[in-house]
Order: structure tokens, then sequence, then C-alpha cells
């Protein structure tokens, strides 16, 4: 089979691992992630002529993604800083790939991370990602991310019959599966009824229905060509974007998230039926349940249901979030979106180690930013060399 010049590639992937990383800023940890990530890739630093780079909290520099360039001894051609919230890491992925498509450039190196957790304030997280909320309906109540995402929740849970043990059957798998990952942040065995136990942060969501914050970078790079060894095409990529506020948000029950998967969908030429991996933002233990839900990997008030009959557990037919998620591997900013796409990289191409499943044919990665707020999907897909 010839190589289509307008396919792009995934070729390399790197990351450190998440929790704390005292004393490394958010240069040194995206640094890191990329060295690993152009290893991957068999590349150089010359090789590199397009660099993406997500915004950090920590580092909040108005031109990031030239900072970096200087830090990592980088010329690029084009150079670009995105913010998107959560769904960063995915619009960059996807921006990545327009960029090989149209030929504007050969090799793009796709980078981000921060030092959210030892970097800051616990005070000062929570009023920077507060700001996600409308300046003058949501935050001069004291509103914060987690309120944003458990009044959310409340609507959910009501119209939907979902209780609250079934939002904790996430919280136990990502943390199940988090265990078999060397850089995982959080790796202590939980049960349901420790989640349910867990100390009430905006109801009725819990401590343990929320992801921990992390240190930690992520890098991947998307190329012209397929690299040596397996290929991993990126096949399609979507975007939707209904609201931003939550108190704009006309419908829990139709947020975006099935708007954009079905553009990812049209442009791969592929469908829910094809795909049997699953990388999904998990911020929340809510915020996964509505993403499965809503783009129809499980039926309404059914998700929970998949997870207790092992549907996406590591064996079986759609295994989900095999390196913890955000809940478990943990979050640092945009770089904590990027690790499902870094996954599910490692799973297609058999470099999982002792969590690798059955190597996936296509894989649906889908990342939210805000509350439920921007939207990108993308399909990975595993191509048979020529």
């Amino acid at each position: 089979m010839a190589t289509n010049p307008t396919t792009a590639w995934i070729t390399g992937v790197g990351g450190t691992a998440f929790g704390r990383h005292e004393g490394q800023g958010a240069l040194d940890l995206m640094a890191q992630a990329a060295q690993q990530a152009l290893q991957g890739a068999g590349l150089q630093r010359a090789d590199i002529d397009g660099v993406l780079c997500g915004y950090a909290t920590t580092l909040p520099h108005l031109m990031l993604s030239t900072l970096f360039c200087e830090r990592f001894s980088l010329d690029p051609a084009y150079a670009h800083s995105l913010q998107l919230g959560g769904a960063t890491g995915a619009a960059m992925l996807m921006l990545a790939c327009e960029l090989v498509r149209s030929g504007r450039c050969r090799h793009v190196l796709v980078v981000a991370g921060e030092n959210r957790l030892s970097g800051q304030s616990r005070d000062s997280a929570i009023q920077t990602l507060a700001q996600v909320g409308d300046p003058d309906y949501e935050v001069p109540n004291g509103a914060s991310v987690p309120a944003y995402y458990g009044l959310m929740a409340s609507r959910y849970l009501h119209e939907t019959g979902t209780t609250e043990a079934d939002l904790a059957e996430f919280a136990v798998l990502m943390r199940a599966n988090a265990r078999r990952h060397p850089g995982a942040h959080l790796t202590a065995p939980i049960t349901v009824a420790d989640v349910l136990a867990s100390k009430p942060i905006a109801a009725p969501l819990k401590l343990m229905d929320c992801c921990p914050i992390s240190d930690g970078a992520m890098a991947l790079v998307v190329s012209s060509v397929p690299g040596d060894g397996p290929r991993v095409a990126m096949a399609g990529a979507g975007q939707a974007h209904r609201h931003q506020h939550l108190s704009a948000m006309a419908d829990v029950m139709q947020c975006g998230a099935a708007i954009a998967a079905q553009r990812a969908f049209t442009d791969a030429g592929l469908g829910v039926a094809d795909i049997d991996h699953l990388g999904i933002y998990d911020s929340f233990t809510i915020t996964l349940t509505m993403l499965l839900e809503e783009i129809g990997f499980a039926p309404r008030g059914g998700a929970a249901d998949r997870v207790r009959n092992g549907d996406f557990a590591p064996g079986g037919a759609m295994p989900l979030n095999t390196h913890g998620g955000l809940l478990s591997f943990g979050h640092c900013g945009v770089a904590g979106g990027m690790a499902h796409a870094v996954e599910v990289f490692r799973q297609m191409t058999g470099q999982a180690g002792e969590r690798q499943v059955a190597r996936p044919r296509h894989a649906f990665v889908h990342a939210d930013g805000g509350v439920m707020s921007s939207h990108v999907s993308l399909i990975l897909s595993q191509e048979p060399s020529p």
C-alpha cells in the first residue's frame, strides 16, 4: 500500500510520570516529554518544522510556544500556542493533523506540561480554574470547578436515574488501571464504598469523584510519513462548541460531544461500532459518564452497567483509559488530556508493557474543556504496513 501524502501519522510519544516534581518548572517537564517523543519518532530537533504548545497556568507567558522553542533549541517554520481548557491537547493534535495534511509541515511537535501541583498554592489553583465561570453570574458567587460539575451532575442524575454509586464505578476502574502504570499519580486500591465514603466536595461529587492536581508533561509528534514499525494514522477529527458557561448550557443531554464525535466519524469514514479502544476525558466521574453516553458508547443511564459487566475493563470489548485517566493517572492541565492519546498510541503499537491489551484497530479519543463547553474528538487507526 503506497503512503497517502495527505495522511497524518503519530510517529512518537513521550511523557513524564504524573505526581509531584519538586524543583521542576513547566519548561523542564515539557523538555523531558519532548525529548522522549523525538526519540520515539527517530527524529532530530532539526527535523521539527512545526511546534504546538499548550498553555500552563504556572507559566502564563504570552509566547509560550516560542519560549519553549528557545529552551529546547528548535527553529520551526510554524509555532503556535493554544488555549481551550481541557480540550487543548486534542485540539492541538487536530491542528497538527491539518498542518500535515495541507503540506505546511512535515513533523509537528505537540507538547504541554506544568508543575500545577508543586508550582502554585491550592488557593491559587482553585481561583485560576474557577475563571471558566461566568464573570457576572457565577464567579462572584464563589463557585469552583467542582461546584460547576456538581450542579451539572445533580441535573444529569435526576434526568437519567444514574446514582452516586454508579459514578463511583468509574473511579474504581480508573484506579485499577492506574495501578498497572508506573507513572500514575494515585495507585492505592479503592472500592465503591470508599468512593461513597470519601469527603464531600460539591454534592453529589465526593473527593474520589474528582481528579487530583499533578505535575507532569506529555508530547506527541505528528508527521507526514509513518515511522518504522506499527503505523498509527490520525484518521478523523471533529470539534463542537455549544456554550461556554454552565448557566448557558441548554441541555445536559446535548453538550456538544455527540456533534464533535459525529464530525470525527464522518472524517474517518467510521462509526461507533468500529471502535475497539477508548481514551475519554475524565476530570470527574460525571464527565466520563456523560461523555460515554452522549457519544453513544453506552445507553443513557447505562454507562455504569457496562463497567460492572466488564465491557470497559482492560480485557473487555472496549478498554477505557487503560493508563488510569485523569481520575487516577493524574491531571496537570493540558498534558492531562494528552495522556489519553499517548496511552492509545502505546496500546496500538504494543508499547504498554504490563497493561498491554489486544492491540486496537480503531481508537476513539475525546477531550472537553470548561464545563463540558468545548469538545474535540479524534479517531486513531492502526494501518497495515505496505
